[in-house]
């Protein structure tokens, strides 16, 4: 039987297998027929650094362009300071306005302190010089100041106590009388009373006028008695809204009153009396508005270094060593905080990052050296060194959805490429030829 000859298989269908072959892989990986050497292909990368201003403001003055080699540090754009700068002249005369008002204010206190501190030996010798009450069986300067206040202060609060009570006693007393005419006779009995009393005044005044002042004492005469007259009328009504007994509770309740009101001034100013040197009030509330001060001025030299820091941040300095790869500002336009207004590499320090399979992974190591050949510069050759190795494989390609797709894994190789002729840009497709 005679078998009929196949034609041989075109070398188009054998590059179209090649090429469904790494496609499939997702990255090119060749062996080299002489040697065995591993190949891989990436791509050159750098690390870029987006540079945003950290203030809005108008661009005044770009200082770099695209391709410039800048350093950490250099000025790379100026924003208008006009506003900062008149808010700067506002905080700095604040804060020469509140270091004014805390001189004044530190004055005081000093007097105040020092007065307090006379007034504390001037009670401290009193209590020394003059005896006793005889109902103390021990001398005054017995008990120290520190240890009467407690008690005197006891003595306040409970005169404060008692002075409440003694006036709801009071507005008690009158509701009970149950007759709403009371209070405004009691009203225009108190403002009658109030007027007497100055036109009374006055009259003793005239007494000692010169005799050719005649009209002045007969006028002043007058209103002495018409005051006198509003008087007379109303105490009249007054003491006719109540018989004897409301007369008397009334007179009661308010004497209640008058009593509770001395007890808690006269304990009051015994307290006040004993408060002296720092403890005064006086110095204390001294002492207030001397912190109130100096917090005041704190405040404003706060708020201007605030503006000296916000006026800093008005030049955008490049953040480290590179290359400008875009510039996407110009003078007069408006930037906000955060927008991208360069792109900076370091052009020094290349890597490129590519894949190997599996079943090649244990021929790369930390710090193997590789070659690195890239198109735009044929027949050169830069030196590359492995400084990372994945420790998780990945699928590739990472679209693929078959059980055998699925099943082809590689582990990402990331190398630290020499240029020291500053040939290489990132972006540029380059292979990689690993070194054993």
């Amino acid at each position: 039987m005679q078998h009929k000859k196949r034609p041989p298989v075109p070398v188009i269908v054998v590059l179209l297998l090649v090429l469904l072959v790494g496609g499939y892989y997702g990255l090119q990986v060749l062996f080299d027929e002489n040697n065995g050497g591993l190949q891989a292909s990436g791509t050159i990368e750098a690390v870029d650094v987006s540079v945003s201003p950290e203030m809005a403001g108008k661009v005044i003055d770009v200082l770099a362009g695209e391709g410039d080699i800048v350093q950490a540090e250099a000025p790379l754009l100026h924003l208008d300071t006009s506003l900062l700068a008149a808010q700067r002249e506002v905080a700095v005369a604040q804060i020469e306005s509140a270091r004014t008002a805390l001189a004044t204010v530190q004055y005081n206190y000093d007097v105040t302190l020092q007065n307090e501190l006379i007034a504390q030996q001037v009670a401290t010798a009193k209590d020394w010089r003059f005896s006793r009450p005889d109902e103390f069986n021990q001398p005054n300067w017995y008990f120290s100041r520190e240890e009467q206040i407690p008690s005197i202060q006891a003595e306040v609060d409970a005169a404060q106590a008692a002075l409440d009570d003694a006036q709801e006693n009071l507005q008690t007393v009158i509701s009970n009388l149950d007759n709403a005419e009371f209070l405004t006779a009691e009203k225009r009995l108190a403002d009658a009373r109030a007027a007497f009393l100055v036109a009374d005044e006055i009259k003793v005044q005239t007494d000692f006028a010169s005799p050719d002042s005649g009209t002045l004492v007969d006028v002043a005469y007058d209103a002495y008695k018409v005051a006198e007259d509003e008087l007379r009328v109303a105490q009249r009504e007054y003491n006719d809204l109540l018989n004897t007994k409301s007369t008397d509770a009334v007179l009661d309740a308010r004497g209640l009153v008058a009593v509770a009101q001395q007890r808690y001034d006269v304990a009051y100013t015994h307290l006040v009396a004993l408060q002296t040197s720092v403890d005064s009030p006086a110095v204390v509330n001294a002492q207030n508005a001397l912190n109130q001060a100096q917090s005041t001025l704190a405040q404003a030299e706060a708020n201007l270094a605030l503006l000296d820091t916000q006026m800093t941040k008005l030049t955008v300095y490049a953040p480290a060593d590179g290359t400008i790869l875009t510039r996407n500002v110009e003078p007069g336009e408006f930037v906000q905080p955060g927008a991208t207004v360069f792109a900076l590499a370091n052009l020094e320090n290349l890597t490129i990052t590519v894949y190997v399979p599996e079943d090649r992974y244990g021929e790369i190591s930390l710090g193997q050296q590789a070659e690195v050949n890239v198109d735009s510069f044929p027949g050169e050759t830069f030196s590359a060194q492995v400084t990372y190795i994945a420790d998780t494989a990945e699928y590739t390609p990472r679209n693929v959805q078959t059980v055998e797709g699925r099943s082809a894994t590689v582990y990402a190789i990331k190398l630290k490429v020499d240029d020291p002729g500053g040939k290489l840009k990132p972006g540029m497709p380059a292979d990689v030829t690993f070194i054993r």
